[in-house]
């Protein structure tokens, strides 16, 4: 029955890695579509926005090249300039491009820069030289003298406008939006998960539930059977035997009815709790296999603790070491504590566990054994981790040799 099931499951958790495959396939064509996309557009505007700047570069120049030209008519052949005064403030008002003519000693000969720039020497030096790192100035020269003019220019109002322009920054655009396309992956696969999770979560609870109501009335019935024994000629240590399997029965109904419910956790003496699932276990296990237990002899050490789950835990961790054992061979629980902690130990002397699979053996459905579902270890961490805000972990495990596992949990102080 449980193999046509595990098919069923299998299946469907095979269609449903699949079409999650698709679909996160699907979302990354449509990513890289939209950001190559998103890249050629970005280009063709970034080339044409170079074309633009190479224009007004070449039209600055230009009309840069026209002021050279007129010191070359309006200066006689040693260079001393006779020009109309009018005429070269009516240009320098009509020159959209930031220029200042120096003489061979940088005195300013004309300039249409502010006169509150052109006045001081510092200012005027730094603005001549941010104007020689944006353009190779012009210089004009005369053969029969050593005099000289030079011509230094910057950008016109169009060309900061261009280059300052919002078109100069979408090239980084594509892979802002890459960006975005990852982090909203990342948040989706989250919530996802988180929705996946859940509800896995809602149907675990409702199948324990289940579990435990449906165990109620057999072991009601089985309760009123007991008495009956107990009033026939019946070996009474068979009947009391009996009655610790029905007891043991019960609170494994309580397990599974307190899942999923609000977890009351009180100041309980570890030692007893974990005695009594040693004592119990005593009696059911093979000849060959032996448990000790030093918890007994020890001081009462105290934990805040769910004593039926955290039963569980231990019930657990005894199992999965009988099954170790494989019906000889030793089983020791230790107990003990420090100044923050409670720890209880389960060392076997069985197969052992390889160290890539320490961690893998806490994970849902994960099992080296041939019967079983790879639920136990699991429950257990959620047990000691979730509602207990303790440890659990494989602290020493040998193929051959055997194994440690060791919960950790939080010491009481003496005030508490």
């Amino acid at each position: 029955m449980l193999r046509p099931l595990r098919n069923i499951k299998l299946s469907r958790r095979l269609f449903t890695t699949r079409l999650r495959t698709t679909v996160i396939i699907i979302g990354l064509v449509l990513a890289a579509a939209s950001v190559f996309y998103t890249l050629m557009v970005t280009g063709e505007l970034r080339r044409s926005e170079e074309q633009t700047i190479e224009e007004l570069r070449a039209a600055d120049r230009n009309g840069v090249e026209l002021w050279a030209d007129i010191l070359r008519s309006t200066s006689n052949i040693y260079g001393e300039l006779v020009y109309n005064s009018d005429l070269f403030a009516n240009l320098v008002r009509h020159t959209t491009v930031p220029f200042v003519i120096t003489d061979e000693y940088l005195n300013v000969v004309v300039s249409n820069l502010p006169s509150t720039m052109t006045s001081d020497p510092a200012e005027l030096r730094r603005a001549i030289e941010r104007m020689a790192d944006s353009n190779k100035p012009i210089i004009v020269r005369y053969n029969f003298s050593n005099r000289y003019y030079t011509i230094w220019y910057g950008h016109s109002r169009f060309m900061a406008y261009v280059t300052e322009s919002p078109v100069s920054t979408l090239i980084y655009f594509p892979y802002v939006q890459l960006l975005i396309i990852v982090i909203f992956a990342i948040f989706t696969y989250i919530a996802f998960s988180s929705t996946k999770q859940n509800e896995q979560n809602r149907v675990w609870v409702g199948l324990a539930k289940e579990t435990a109501h449906q165990l109620g009335t057999p072991t009601s019935s089985l309760l009123g059977w007991l008495e009956y024994l107990r009033s026939q000629p019946v070996d009474p240590v068979a009947v009391d035997e009996m009655g610790k399997d029905l007891s043991h029965l019960m609170k494994i109904v309580d397990r599974f009815s307190k899942i999923g419910s609000e977890t009351m956790l009180t100041p309980t003496n570890i030692n007893e709790v974990v005695g009594d699932t040693v004592m119990y276990f005593r009696k059911r296990i093979p000849r060959n296999v032996t448990l000790t237990y030093n918890g007994l002899a020890t001081a009462p050490i105290c934990a805040s603790i769910n004593s039926a789950l955290f039963e569980w835990v231990i019930e657990n961790l005894l199992k999965n070491a009988l099954d170790a054992l494989q019906g000889h061979g030793a089983i020791d629980v230790f107990i003990g504590e420090n100044d923050t902690s409670v720890y209880v130990e389960v060392r076997d002397t069985g197969k052992g566990i390889p160290k890539s699979n320490w961690k893998r053996i806490f994970v849902p459905g994960f099992t080296t054994k041939t019967r079983g579902w790879g639920l136990g270890l699991s429950l257990s961490r959620r047990i000691v981790e979730d509602y207990h805000s303790g440890r659990i972990a494989v602290v020493r495990s040998e193929p051959g040799k055997g194994t440690t596992i060791r919960v950790t949990l939080k010491r009481l102080q003496d005030n508490e």
